[in-house]
């Protein structure tokens, strides 16, 4: 006789057992009440260490989710940086070109049609979220700058200071990929 407002149905063989009193056992035995509320216990035991189990391994999965997602959300947001990193050298000349036309004050050095070639790479780089590091001036930092050389300061507002930007640095979306080499005042 089976109880219709109990939707358990682990219950409703108890309840039904109970009723019998001659519930069987899987050897053919006769139960006693204690027996089938140790295997109700036992069974409920093990009933809460599966949920555990699944639970744990759900939190598991989601935290993999999550890792994989945002490893590859930085993996396109940086895809590119090889190639970036192989170009950075190619503006290094330009610049260094730029400048001694400046210095030198020929502009022979440094035609016009280098100019808008270097503006372009500069600008293409810039778009695919390279950006320069300003240097000169600043206050030596060992987390964005490699310091090549020290000189003595002209004065003591130049202590710690960058003196001179031998090498720019660069980041790509706010992640250092080449630090600035740097001489610092001491």
């Amino acid at each position: 006789m089976l109880a219709e407002d109990n939707n358990n149905p682990m219950e409703e063989i108890l309840d039904n057992n109970l009723e019998d009193a001659s519930p069987l056992n899987e050897g053919n035995e006769i139960l006693t009440e204690s027996a089938i509320t140790e295997e109700l216990n036992r069974t409920k035991a093990e009933l809460a260490e599966q949920k555990d189990k699944f639970l744990r391994l759900y939190a598991e999965f989601d935290n993999f989710k999550r890792r994989t997602s945002k490893e590859r959300l930085d993996l396109i947001r940086t895809a590119g940086q090889d190639l970036i990193l192989d170009l950075l050298p190619i503006l290094d000349d330009f610049d260094r070109a730029q400048k001694l036309a400046i210095d030198t004050n020929n502009k022979d050095l440094y035609p016009e049609g280098l100019a808008l070639i270097h503006n372009k790479i500069l600008s293409t780089l810039t778009q695919k979220g390279l950006k320069q590091m300003e240097s000169t001036g600043e206050t030596f930092d060992p987390e964005s700058h490699e310091a090549i050389a020290e000189i003595p300061a002209i004065s003591n507002d130049q202590i710690t200071k960058i003196i001179d930007t031998v090498e720019k640095g660069y980041s790509l979306s706010d992640k250092i990929i080449r630090f600035a080499k740097v001489v610092v005042g001491k």
